[in-house]
Parts: structure tokens; C-alpha cells; sequence
């Protein structure tokens, strides 16, 4: 299956493409100007692969959680290009992409990203028969003292240990790895979304932001 994935949700901009069973990967960090780069991402790895988005069965997007604005504009991306393709698209969560980046770690893994505003997104994923991480359970925004898996875990995945230290000591006898999303990662858990029907069209890409407040006042 020819596909597309891309990623701007995180301050890692990230396209992959899967192309005849080719990999070709473009990733940038920058805290900004992800809009500006996106678009020559796509077109270069298309090109490197030899293939027009025609060719293509689908576009996977990291829908977030994550940067309001980053993930705005993965979406935007998404829904002009597959709307002028006619593919279907399918929508990965940001946080699910980071446990498949180091699934090969443990099979439960916690994952937590710094959310700023003293908050973190975070949520726990398993390891399936197929080596694909799936969510055991809901996605969440919360303080760092308030991450409370349900299940012990094997491993601590993405920004936030490093962000809050108190966080990072009550996890500190398992491993930490300090990671963020990878096009590729979602371009592999799109594909499953596809098989197995949940993939939609170019209107029903939709972000998921779990916070609705998107401005900080400190305390007096």
C-alpha cells in the first residue's frame, strides 16, 4: 500500500512516504515555521520515490494532541491535498506515534509530552501480536503530579520527564526515552486505521487538541 504521512504537530516537522515498499523520510526541528516547509517536503519525497499523489492509497496525519497551531496546519495540508487526489485520509494520535517509536522497549508504554501552561498530554499503549501499539486507555491533559496509569509499565516515552523533573523521579525505575513523533510511525499506524475501515475523507479530518484554553496567566 502506497502511502503518505505527515506531521507537524510537535516541533518536529515530519513527512514519510511507503512507496513499493520504499521508505523515503524528510524531518526538520524547528520550533516554527513548519507551513513554510511542509508542502517542499512532500513534493521532494514524492518525487524521490517516483510517484504522484495518485498513486497513492491514502494520507496518514498526526492529529494531535499537540501544538494548536502545528496541528492546524497538518490538517490543512491533508485535507487540500487529498481533497485534489480524492484519497482517503486517516487521523493518528500524536502520542500513540511516540510509543510506536519505542514499542521495541516494552509492550506498556506511558507516554507524556510536555503540553506547557505547567500541563502534559498523556496516555498509556500496548504492544499488539503485530507489533503495532494500540491506546489502553483515554488520552489526557493534566497536571504532571496527575499522571496516574492504571497498569504497570514497562516504559516513559516523549517530552515531559525532561520538562518536569518530579515527573521523571516517580518513573525513575523504568527506562526514558526522550522522543518525539515521527511521520513514519504514523504513516504505520495509518495503515492499519485504513484496513480496517476507520479512514475517512479529506472533510473528515479533524484535529484533536484536548485542551480548549490556549492562553496563560500566572498566578499573583
Amino acid at each position: 500500500m502506497n502511502l503518505l504521512a505527515i506531521d507537524t504537530a510537535t516541533e518536529r516537522c515530519s513527512v514519510a512516504a511507503r512507496i513499493a515498499d520504499r521508505w523515503i523520510e524528510r524531518s526538520v526541528d524547528t520550533p516554527r515555521g513548519h507551513a513554510d516547509i511542509v508542502l517542499s517536503m512532500v513534493d521532494e519525497v514524492l518525487k524521490e520515490g517516483g510517484a504522484r499523489l495518485q498513486d497513492l492509497a491514502g494520507i496518514a496525519y498526526g492529529r494531535g494532541p499537540g501544538a494548536f497551531t502545528g496541528v492546524r496546519i497538518a490538517i490543512g495540508v491533508v485535507q487540500g491535498l487529498a481533497f485534489g487526489a480524492q484519497l482517503p485520509t486517516a487521523g493518528v494520535s500524536n502520542l500513540a506515534a511516540v510509543a510506536q517509536q519505542v514499542v521495541a522497549n516494552g509492550a506498556r508504554i506511558l507516554v507524556c509530552m510536555d503540553a506547557r501552561m505547567n500541563e502534559v498530554y498523556w496516555g498509556c499503549f500496548e504492544r499488539d501480536p503485530n507489533g503495532l501499539v494500540r491506546a489502553s486507555s483515554p488520552e489526557q491533559l493534566s497536571a504532571p503530579e496527575a499522571v496516574a496509569p492504571s497498569e504497570p509499565i514497562d516504559v516513559l516515552a516523549g517530552t515531559a520527564a525532561a520538562a518536569y523533573p518530579a515527573l521523571a523521579a516517580r518513573f525513575e525505575a523504568i527506562p526514558q526515552i526522550v522522543a518525539l513523533p515521527r511521520a513514519r510511525d504514523i504513516l504505520l499506524l495509518g495503515e492499519r486505521e485504513l484496513q480496517e475501515g476507520r479512514g475517512g475523507s479529506a472533510f473528515d479530518a479533524q484535529p484533536v487538541y484536548l485542551r480548549d484554553q490556549v492562553t496563560f496567566v500566572k498566578p499573583e
